[in-house]
């Protein structure tokens, strides 16, 4: 059976019998881990092992949203602390070259953490921008609130991850930053003139078209289309994301489970897809769901699948890499300051 255009999430820590037998009849591109699959090391790449056993593609990708500060998947005792973006973006203010380099180095060693585990995507960078009217759901995951600093504090970001073996995602095209709502929630509405979008968030995603893959916003934009949220959206895909932005990367959606969708599943799937996402993404591994979500799902085929190919190849193996020595580095850059790193 051909590999099918969604990514799914799972239970719990372990694969039960009927998640096995899901999986393996109905072949997802991928699957996303949480912090409720997350208990010990080993426990994880017995877990991951057997995800990619379930679907037999041992390239299968696994995919976490370990951006640092909040959201952290992995935690303590495990695995280190790391600061939030915005501690990068304040750094940024008075010195730019450290801030980068940071920046990089931070992602470099989360890379390090993930590839141990056999995790190969992480959800970052965020190039979300910081507004007075952002919403708490953004906050500090964002680097700062002008796209030139936020495009080049999450190209270093990308640098890292990409150099340590794992593949980036940046979130959440064409940008969240003016939202005023929790689009988990419920729907956010960005009422700003398109040519203010333009200049300022869709502006930093440009400056990052290049990356391998990229999150969308469940997010509407009033001035181009004041009927659909991003992900959905037609126009907001053909005319921003791949026109204005310019990506033509592998475009997945956010999860499809927040409350800022509506509609069935299976609506769900097929209006994101009509929209021009290439794979949509499911979260919370409710088995009634995800069954929704495969059946609604095509198999990966065309400029998708092309897509999906060509965000594979991006991955190289990790470069020699002194991890003990990164992470004192790493704290060196930080010391001083409020970013709250513990590596």
């Amino acid at each position: 059976m051909p590999v099918r255009a969604f990514i799914a999430g799972l239970a719990g820590c372990r694969l039960t019998a009927p998640e096995r037998e899901f999986f393996r009849s109905t072949k997802p591109w991928g699957f996303i881990l949480f912090a409720r699959n997350i208990e010990t090391p080993n426990q994880v790449r017995e877990l991951v092992d057997e995800l990619r056993e379930a679907v037999g593609r041992a390239d299968a990708p696994v995919l976490i949203d370990q951006e640092g500060g909040r959201v952290a998947r992995l935690k303590p005792p495990h695995w280190p602390v790391y600061p939030p973006a915005a501690a990068f973006g304040r750094r940024f203010a008075s010195a730019p070259e450290d801030a980068a380099a940071a920046a990089r180095l931070g992602a470099r060693l989360i890379a390090a953490d993930l590839a141990d585990l056999g995790i190969s995507v992480d959800c970052v960078p965020c190039a979300d921008l910081s507004l007075p009217e952002t919403h708490a759901v953004i906050g500090d995951r964002a680097y700062a609130s002008d796209p030139e600093t936020v495009a080049t504090l999450a190209r270093a970001a990308a640098d890292g991850l990409l150099e340590g073996g794992v593949l980036p995602i940046v979130k959440h095209i064409p940008g969240h930053g003016r939202a005023t709502a929790d689009s988990h929630l419920e729907l956010p509405v960005v009422t700003a003139a398109r040519a203010t979008l333009e200049a300022t968030d869709f502006a930093a995603f440009r400056r990052l078209a290049d990356l391998p893959m990229a999150m969308t916003a469940h997010v509407v934009y009033a001035d181009i289309d004041p009927d659909a949220p991003a992900t959905t959206s037609p126009r907001v895909i053909g005319e921003v994301v791949r026109g204005t932005i310019g990506f033509d990367g592998l475009l997945v959606t956010d999860d499809l489970s927040m409350k800022a969708l509506g509609g069935s599943f299976g609506e769900r799937v097929r209006a994101s897809l009509a929209a021009g996402c290439d794979i949509v993404l499911h979260c919370n591994g409710e088995m009634a769901e995800m069954a929704e979500v495969a059946a609604a799902a095509p198999p990966l085929a065309g400029r998708a699948a092309e897509r999906a190919a060509r965000a594979l190849a991006c991955a190289r193996p990790p470069a020699p890499f002194d991890a003990g020595g990164a992470r004192a580095a790493f704290s060196a850059m930080m010391a001083g300051g409020d970013a709250g790193a513990e590596t």
